[in-house]
């Protein structure tokens, strides 16, 4: 007899069928409900009002050059917005300590001549360790990105063991200042939530083991790929892996792929045409504040939407740290190597799913066809 559909097991195939049919791509760009958006906003606020005061004050020291290092600091101030109030300090602190300590890893590793080749996968398992450390610490949105970002930053050359310390130094310092920040303007968050992650955002050991390998190895081909080509970034295309792999799901795993396609795209091209223009340090500055609080105010109902604000502001904080780097050159390499990270990301998810993934999927769209 044959099995009834809805008992058969779903395979790759049917699992591939479900995320390229056109209702997977009408969930990518729908807008939903937020929750927690204040506390979103107040986040994002924090890191503009941490923005507007520690990056002008390195740039007036003798050391702007390292700027670009001070605005990552800053981001520490996005974790923890859904955790009780007694908490919100401890995992901002924790993330200063991350923050930093990637910086200073990373850096050192490029301090002491390590190949690129090594460094690269260096950052693939550091992509996986950052990951679980934030799902474990529950420090909630916007998750690992941020540290693999600041370790992206990193990479490279280093002269001197100086500007090793300098560059943890300039983190460490503004993330200090964010923390404060948010300790002092900690009365105007809500307290919806119990836990430092955002609902539904918590997992058990062994999916948290499994979704970190696939991390490790999404992150570290995307990476190679990218280096492959003679991208400078590569760093990059490990970032869109660890966006896409790091869902819960599969269909958000897909939705992430083409939410941060799409967001990156439109973004690179606003900053790219922006960075034509050769804005001044002190234009950069507030427009990193401006689009740091307008993300979070808006990446809740659409991470697409979202990316689209957070592609300048992340583009604009590399031409701080690096400002000989050509704007339209750098805002091509970063569509063409989130394109490698968000496609080897989608292969990896859906070869290394497990049967009760693809279940999942096939539940889901079932359920989106009897709607």
């Amino acid at each position: 007899m044959k099995e009834p559909r809805h008992h058969r097991r779903p395979g790759r195939r049917q699992a591939v069928v479900h995320l390229l049919n056109r209702q997977q791509l009408g969930e990518s760009v729908r807008l939903a409900p937020q929750t927690g958006v204040r506390n979103s906003a107040l986040a994002g606020l924090q890191v503009a009002i941490t923005t507007l005061i520690a990056l002008p004050l390195i740039q007036l020291s003798p050391f702007s050059h390292l700027i670009g290092f001070a605005s990552l600091g800053t981001l520490v101030a996005l974790f923890g917005r859904f955790a009780p109030r007694a908490r919100r300090g401890w995992i901002v602190f924790l993330c200063i300590l991350c923050q930093t300590g990637t910086v200073f890893v990373t850096s050192l590793v490029a301090w002491l001549g390590t190949p690129f080749v090594i460094q690269i996968l260096l950052l693939a398992v550091m992509c996986g360790l950052l990951f679980c450390l934030v799902n474990l610490g529950e420090f909630g949105p916007p998750g690992a990105l941020i540290f693999v970002f600041a370790a992206s930053v990193s990479m490279g050359s280093v002269d001197s063991f100086e500007l090793v310390l300098q560059r943890t130094a300039a983190t460490g310092s503004a993330a200090v200042l964010a923390w404060l920040i948010c300790m002092l303007t900690e009365i105007l968050r809500h307290r919806d939530h119990s836990g430092g992650a955002a609902p539904g955002a918590l997992r058990s050991a062994s999916h948290l083991g499994v979704a970190a390998t696939r991390i490790v190895f999404g992150a570290g081909i995307a990476a190679y790929a990218a280096w492959g080509i003679g991208a400078s970034h590569a760093g990059w295309a490990a970032m869109g892996a660890v966006a896409v792999l790091q869902g819960a799901h599969l269909h958000i795993t897909m939705n992430r792929a083409l939410q941060r396609t799409g967001g990156n795209l439109v973004g690179s091209v606003l900053v790219a045409l922006l960075l034509s223009f050769e804005p001044s340090v002190w234009t950069v500055i507030v427009l990193v504040a401006v689009l740091a609080f307008a993300t979070e105010a808006i990446i809740g109902a659409n991470y697409g939407l979202g990316q689209i604000l957070v592609t300048p502001m992340a583009l604009l904080m590399m031409y701080l740290a690096e400002p000989d780097v050509a704007g339209v050159a750098m805002a091509q390499e970063r569509v063409i190597d989130t394109l490698i990270g968000a496609f080897i990301g989608m292969v990896l998810a859906v070869q290394f799913s497990t049967q009760d993934d693809r279940a999942f999927l096939a539940r889901h769209h079932s359920n989106r066809l009897d709607r």
